[in-house]
């Protein structure tokens, strides 16, 4: 299971990037004579990696050239991959995504490379340490990315039995309970203690306090749901969601003068969200901002009729109470 993990990104780096990496399964002709930069970089194509690699390294900072920058960075990453050089490989990408950020090939290498390391990590651990902890949370969490819940449940109850204090793990069972199919009746509750017992272990999990406060807004509990959003935007200043519930709990529960600073601030941080820029609307409406509050509401219905929501929910909007 673990060394599947990653096998949702595509083929391997080795199959993925260039039938350039194979030429070592043939015998490659003798290294032409000569260090010079485009001389690394022909060195890499005919398969020369453990040559290539050093000249390329000391090539690549002493070119002005963006193309043969650009190449080579490229040739040095597929033959570190190929030499399983993992940090010579992590060199050359810096390189490349810093000076080429937007270039589709280094995007498309950056991500085949990374799935590649993880895949490699992923077989050390389970060859390693096929019992511990992480081994399960890994498989666990493996096996929630294609649905097999009741799977991924026993696994992190595995996790909890080798260290029931081990951050992070109840947190992972809640949201497990939250996202699975045909849940029972009292999953919210579950997933409640689930979320509780995380945050006595580890008490700075944003996440979990801000899933307390969107159960506690679904119930309708507002005081509560306020308490939850407030602790998570404070654990998290740039947490926008908390803000956004923090502002919503108190907009539905009619607190219009004490939701306008944390919906201010979802705004900020969230300008692309229709809900934030809502909810905004109504608070300042209500505290006899109208000329704000109708700039908001325009902006919100701008927004909304370039992307018209099938529903809240599509849109990432708690649904607002209409005041």
């Amino acid at each position: 299971m673990l060394t599947n993990r990653f096998s949702s990104l595509g083929c391997s780096l080795l199959v993925a990037l260039s039938p350039l990496l194979y030429s070592q399964t043939s015998a490659p002709s003798a290294p032409k004579p000569g260090s010079s930069a485009q001389h690394a970089l022909e060195l890499a194509k005919e398969g020369h990696c453990p040559t290539a690699i050093p000249l390329l390294k000391k090539a690549i900072p002493q070119s002005s050239d963006k193309d043969f920058r650009r190449s080579a960075g490229l040739a040095g990453v597929r033959c570190a991959m190929v030499k399983n050089q993992f940090d010579t490989a992590e060199d050359f990408l810096r390189i490349l995504n810093r000076e080429f950020p937007d270039d589709p090939e280094v995007l498309y290498t950056t991500i085949h490379t990374y799935s590649d390391l993880a895949t490699h990590a992923s077989q050390e651990l389970a060859m390693k340490a096929p019992n511990s902890a992480q081994a399960h949370e890994l498989n666990a969490e493996a096996l929630e990315m294609q649905g097999k819940w009741n799977q991924a449940s026993k696994e992190y109850q595995k996790v909890l039995q080798e260290n029931p204090r081990l951050p992070g793990i109840h947190f992972k069972v809640g949201r497990l309970l939250l996202s699975a199919p045909n849940p029972p009746a009292d999953v919210a509750e579950q997933a409640k203690k689930e979320f509780q017992q995380e945050l006595e272990i580890d008490p700075s999990n944003a996440g979990a306090e801000y899933v307390l406060g969107e159960l506690a807004r679904e119930a309708q509990q507002w005081d509560e749901a306020v308490k939850h959003f407030t602790r998570a935007a404070k654990l998290d200043s740039g947490f926008g969601d908390a803000y956004l519930g923090w502002g919503v709990a108190l907009v539905s529960s009619k607190k219009f003068s004490d939701a306008v600073p944390p919906l201010e601030i979802a705004v900020k941080l969230e300008p692309q969200n229709p809900a934030a820029h809502y909810n905004l609307a109504i608070a300042y409406t209500r505290t006899g901002r109208k000329p704000e509050g109708d700039k908001e509401f325009a902006i919100h219905r701008e927004m909304v009729q370039k992307n018209p929501p099938e529903d809240n929910a599509s849109q990432g909007e708690p649904a607002p109470s209409q005041p």
